[in-house]
């Protein structure tokens, strides 16, 4: 699994996020001459680094977002005393544009078609669930529980070739929700709750060296995203199966400069974005005592991101992820 989190955030060190813009029109900072300089010289780079990103950032999103809050979960915990957590490994096919060919001219932008090849992606994270309120009782179930959601990603600071990323604020990023019990899983009794997450990576500089007269740094990358999800889970024995729905928000925003042939932005240009996306996902465990180990498929769909540059693969398609670890509670 050669390419990882690092490598698709060095992509967006030729990009920055954007606001959302219709489809084939130039990014209104990229043909501003007060910023990118009188003949639009920076226009051409100023756009590829906004369609780049923006490419880039709702793939990272999914993978930092993946599927249930806690592998293997459908109900609450059942109230103070009970916890669980989980480190899991988020893996996806992601699609990586190759930049070289598509090339920046000095000047205005300039339309090119990308083509993009699947590089296997992961992201390493850890969820904690902890037991606040048990829930009202009804019948052989209960209602209203609630568990408090912590989560931690990790980033580490990375050098390849001309490519360098960095994490002033350190390495660990930590994202907190909450999950709300419809029912409690019994006997009989599948688990059903409704949980709000959200996930963060740690904020990211990405300095990268595109040739010996061209770069592009990108500082205070700050990619977060929250998650709703309806999820149900009911175990068997030794089994256990999970399902749930939900939508993913992917929220970015950084400061961009570039300097193409000594053309460069008379300050950095900063963008952002926020496309939504509905995810499903489905989960099999194998019960071992305090310890489940859990596998999980998902898939997200929807959302708006048109570009002014193209893709053979629209950054909005469908796409699958997989998510596996391990869950220990109490």
């Amino acid at each position: 699994m050669k390419v990882s989190v690092i490598t698709l955030a060095a992509l967006a060190a030729v990009s920055t996020a954007a606001p959302a813009a219709r489809a084939q029109q130039v990014d209104a900072q990229c043909s501003d001459i007060s910023k990118v300089g009188a003949g639009l010289a920076g226009g051409d780079a100023c756009q590829k680094a906004v369609d780049l990103y923006r490419y880039m950032n709702i793939q990272l999103g999914t993978l930092i977002a993946g599927g249930n809050a806690t592998l293997g979960q459908g109900g609450t915990l059942g109230g103070l005393g009970h916890f669980a957590v989980d480190v899991r490994a988020n893996v996806m096919r992601a699609n990586v544009p190759d930049v070289a060919a598509a090339g920046v001219v000095v000047g205005p932008a300039e339309q090119s078609a990308y083509t993009t090849s699947e590089k296997w992606a992961a992201v390493p994270t850890a969820d904690v669930a902890i037991g606040i309120f048990k829930g009202i009782p009804l019948g052989i179930t209960s209602v209203g529980g609630i568990d408090a959601l912590v989560n931690v990603s990790y980033l580490p600071e990375f050098t390849s070739n001309d490519v360098k990323v960095s994490v002033p604020d350190g390495s660990l990023k930590f994202g907190f929700g909450a999950r709300v019990g419809l029912l409690k899983e019994t006997a009989l009794v599948p688990g059903v709750s409704v949980s709000y997450l959200r996930r963060d990576l740690p904020i990211t500089n990405i300095d990268a060296s595109i040739s010996s007269t061209r770069s592009v740094s990108v500082h205070d990358l700050d990619l977060y995203t929250t998650a709703w999800r309806l999820t149900a889970s009911k175990s068997f024995l030794f089994l256990g199966l999970a399902a749930g729905i939900g939508q993913d928000k992917y929220e970015a925003d950084a400061d961009v400069t570039y300097d193409v042939d000594g053309n460069q932005p008379s300050q950095p240009l900063h963008f952002e974005t926020a496309p939504k996306r509905t995810n499903m996902f489905v989960s099999a465990s194998l019960n071992l005592m305090l310890l489940k180990i859990v596998g999980e498929v998902g898939r997200v769909t929807g959302g708006e991101l048109p570009t002014y540059n193209t893709f053979d693969k629209k950054a909005t398609d469908a796409r699958y992820y997989g998510s596996v670890g391990i869950r220990i509670g109490h």
